[in-house]
């Protein structure tokens, strides 16, 4: 994974994960990998591992089971939720992108609608 030195490393693992989660990669109640799994996996520190799953575990996507690891939430509405956050700042990304390029939010919609034909 090519981080970006702009945003905090833990942060960005924290949405691959998050988008793993949204598209089935890691079904719910899957048990993680390890946080020295997960470091060597993203080559990161053991601790910015740590973060990772201190962070999702505190938006109540992921679970911790004493002895046991940390598994994906079985919280359907949760993730489902996700999704569609993810997917509105993945639109508000596109019509961003698109008003800088001097498109009208119509001209946009339009040609994401050309796309699926």
């Amino acid at each position: 994974m090519q981080f970006d030195p702009m945003k905090p490393i833990w942060a960005q693992v924290a949405a691959a994960l998050q988008t793993d989660m949204v598209t089935g990669r890691l079904a719910p109640g899957q048990k993680m990998p390890s946080g020295r799994d997960l470091a060597v996996r993203f080559t990161i520190n053991p601790n910015t591992a740590a973060r990772v799953y201190q962070e999702l575990v505190s938006q109540g996507l992921c679970e911790t089971r004493r002895g046991l690891g940390t598994y994906v939430t079985e919280d359907e509405a949760r993730l489902s939720g996700l999704r569609e956050a993810l997917a509105r700042e993945a639109a508000a990304r596109y019509l961003a992108e698109a008003a800088r390029l001097g498109l009208t939010r119509a001209d946009a919609v339009a040609m994401i609608e050309k796309e699926e034909n």
